[in-house]
């Protein structure tokens, strides 16, 4: 995926009416594939970029949420996180996801041993809970950071749990 030009895979229009492309050209992109908003990891992922979307903006990055729910029900969704004002993608039937090689879970991916500790972790100690699932719930997240049109880094979960760094992913693109 390193090295793609995003515009083969076709135009991507975010909730705010640009393309993904548009938005690639005026600074970096961190586009986040998240799983469904209610399981935990997602959470938690909401939560860090929340913490650190101020140094994010610092580094010239520009943060792209890709989810699966309706755009009525991300836009309630994020605030509850602290994060207004967001760009995001409603991907409802998965499509990007596939489009950028984000595959759908096995059992040891969703439900292994390191899982569960995390969920633990995620779900009890730092209290951000489970929840309904809106879309795929074997869908498995990712992280790519795009500019002028080309996926210059990822981070590809290779387990629901894992938890990336996002300024270290970010600094293949400090402005």
């Amino acid at each position: 995926m390193i090295g793609q030009d995003i515009l083969e895979m076709g135009e991507v229009m975010t909730s705010t009416g640009n393309t993904l492309a548009e938005l690639s050209k005026e600074s970096a992109v961190m586009l986040i594939f998240l799983r469904h908003f209610g399981c935990t990891f997602c959470r938690e992922a909401l939560a860090d970029i929340s913490e650190k979307q101020g140094k994010l903006r610092e580094m010239g990055v520009k943060i792209v949420y890709v989810h699966m729910a309706t755009n009525a029900e991300a836009d309630e969704y994020f605030p509850k996180f602290k994060l207004e004002n967001v760009v995001h993608i409603s991907d409802e039937e998965c499509e990007l996801y596939e489009r950028f090689g984000l595959v759908k879970g096995n059992f040891k991916q969703l439900f292994g041993l390191n899982t569960w500790i995390r969920g633990f972790e995620a779900g009890v100690v730092r209290k951000l809970g489970i929840g309904k699932i809106i879309g795929d719930g074997f869908q498995m997240p990712g992280v790519f950071i795009i500019r002028d049109g080309i996926v210059r880094e990822q981070f590809i979960h290779q387990s629901v749990s894992d938890r990336p760094d996002y300024e270290q992913i970010s600094q293949c693109c400090i402005a």
